[in-house]
């Protein structure tokens, strides 16, 4: 027969209610720092969440400025048949680049955001983990 691990050896010196406390104080330990991983992915996520909205919040606005800078523009064209309107629509058409500019960043940012891959990744290896011991027993 091989000789015992280290993990075997250990079992077989120490109480059972010992060796009960210290597993408990390892999976305490562990959701802990589980719990802390969670938070700092989130934390991340949630950052990138807030500039991706901003910055549609900002495409949004910036539209919504074109088109009253259009309307305008349109009317004050109509109305007068002069080059003074067509400054309103060149201002327009600068709102319109504005608001496509941020909308496209905006969705940059957004497609980054991953949630907490980190934490479901580790959390999937504690099973595992837990089985492999029971197999070693």
């Amino acid at each position: 027969m091989s000789d015992p691990t280290p993990s075997e050896a250990k079992a077989a010196t120490t109480s059972l209610g010992d060796l009960l406390g210290e597993v408990s104080r390892d999976i305490s330990t562990l959701m802990r720092q589980e719990v802390e991983l969670a938070k700092a992915e989130l934390k991340l996520s949630a950052t990138r969440a807030a500039k991706g909205a901003g910055m549609l919040g900002g495409a949004g606005y910036a539209a919504l400025m074109a088109v009253f800078f259009l309307s305008v523009a349109l009317w004050w064209a109509l109305g007068t048949v002069m080059g003074g309107g067509w400054a309103g629509v060149v201002v327009a058409i600068i709102w319109a680049i504005i608001a496509l500019i941020l909308f496209l960043v905006g969705r940059g940012q957004l497609k980054e955001v991953q949630g907490t891959p980190q934490t479901v990744e580790t959390l999937k290896e504690i099973p595992e983990t837990l089985k492999r011991n029971e197999e070693n027993r």
